[in-house]
């Protein structure tokens, strides 16, 4: 754990960015990026070391980092979700419901999708609580932020790598 507390700290600062309104639609192309990015700098200000950062080091750190922004973001959102009975499902229903009536899809498929997103919007009002949204959101959050934080961590390792070698240079 003490390896990767840089990651901790960055991921749960991405988590609670995760269910702020306006911050929520730049979570995943760039909070969780720059929270992988900041972990890998952290981790080099509390190591520091002239070595370069190896790849395998650079991808775990985004992953760990994704992870953990995954696991925040989705406890605060169910908590949340559960305390005020409301979350973007409830609140954007009727636009959900035109948006599904203009895809090109079968009648009997658009009426599915609609009472599925009925029962999930009725049950988080009448409980806070979803198993399909919960199911959803924890499938969602960790695979985008794994593989978003993966990538970054690999390209943030080149940028300090060459940061280093362009330092070592004079």
């Amino acid at each position: 754990m003490k390896k990767y507390i840089s990651s901790f700290v960055t991921g749960f600062g991405a988590g609670v960015l995760h269910v702020v309104p306006v911050a929520k639609s730049l979570a995943c192309c760039l909070i969780v990026p720059l929270a992988s990015f900041i972990s890998l700098l952290l981790d080099r200000k509390a190591n520091p070391t002239s070595e370069k950062i190896t790849m395998k080091k650079g991808a775990m750190f985004g992953l760990v980092t994704g992870l953990y922004a995954a696991l925040f973001a989705t406890v605060f959102d169910l908590l949340i979700t559960l305390i005020t009975k409301n979350n973007d499902i409830v609140s954007m229903m009727p636009e959900l419901q035109k948006m599904i009536v203009a895809f090109p899809l079968s009648e009997s498929l658009k009426s599915e999708v609609m009472r599925l997103f009925e029962s999930v919007r009725n049950d988080i009002i009448n409980y806070g609580f979803s198993s399909l949204y919960t199911f959803s959101i924890i499938i969602n959050n960790t695979v985008v932020n794994s593989i978003v934080g993966t990538i970054v961590g690999l390209i943030g390792a080149q940028i300090i790598n060459h940061k280093l070698n362009n330092s070592n240079e004079y």
